[in-house]
């Protein structure tokens, strides 16, 4: 008898650790489907917000951090009296500055004069790239100067409301002056040689001796030169 209580005994115990177990396991399962919704609201919330995001944020954020990459290393090279540029030009490989050039010939070819328009636009778009607006200043003058900030047809005093800094007189004065030293380099093309013989009355008289030169200049040069030395029979 006592044998039988014992075993009785031993299968209520384990039948209690089965339903403990069960439990426990439930309760994990529980804690688990909670940390997974979690999860999961997290990263609906996160996908809303990129989708509110305009399509070019992630470009953006490059470029500042580029940006700010750069000021840091012209700040550097400043406190040590180098020439930034230089340091920079040093640290381009030459397969790379190939590729740059050829990618800025692509977007603004030199395709030569053409017409009036064509040239304006050009020069357009380079000074275009060249413009880092102070976003702050421009805020800060709409804000003061209201609706005047726009100007019509009605507006007076523009050059009070809108003075130009000494930053801006530079830069226009810089590029003024590279100008003038870029067309420096290129010179008109002459109709005529001015130190060559002149051997014609007029230029109808030119083009025919030119022509004679060049079919027959070969067979005449030497009876040429005997007539300029006198040598001639």
């Amino acid at each position: 008898m006592a044998t039988a209580g014992t075993s009785a005994s031993s299968s209520a115990l384990t039948a209690e650790e089965k339903k403990n177990e069960r439990l426990q396991r439930l309760r994990e399962l529980q804690l688990k489907r909670n940390e997974a919704r979690k999860l999961n609201h997290g990263e609906v919330v996160e996908e809303d917000k990129r989708n509110k995001e305009p399509a070019n944020i992630e470009a953006k954020r490059k470029r500042l951090d580029w940006e700010e990459q750069e000021a840091k290393k012209k700040k550097e090279c400043k406190e040590k009296g180098l020439d930034y540029d230089r340091m920079k030009l040093l640290e381009v490989q030459a397969d790379e500055a190939e590729r740059t050039r050829n990618r800025k010939k692509k977007a603004n070819p030199l395709t030569g004069f053409s017409t009036y328009e064509d040239m304006t636009a050009r020069q357009n778009t380079r000074l275009t790239k060249l413009i880092k607006p102070d976003m702050k200043e421009y805020a800060e003058k709409k804000e003061k100067m209201g609706d005047a900030f726009y100007a019509d047809v009605d507006t007076l005093g523009l050059e009070e409301m809108h003075k130009d800094t000494e930053e801006g007189i530079d830069k226009m004065c810089d590029d003024l002056e590279k100008q003038i030293e870029k067309r420096a380099k290129y010179t008109r093309r002459r109709t005529h040689d001015d130190d060559a013989d002149i051997d014609y009355i007029n230029t109808r008289n030119a083009k025919f001796n030119k022509k004679l030169e060049r079919f027959y200049g070969k067979y005449t040069t030497e009876i040429k030169q005997n007539l300029e030395r006198g040598t001639a029979l």
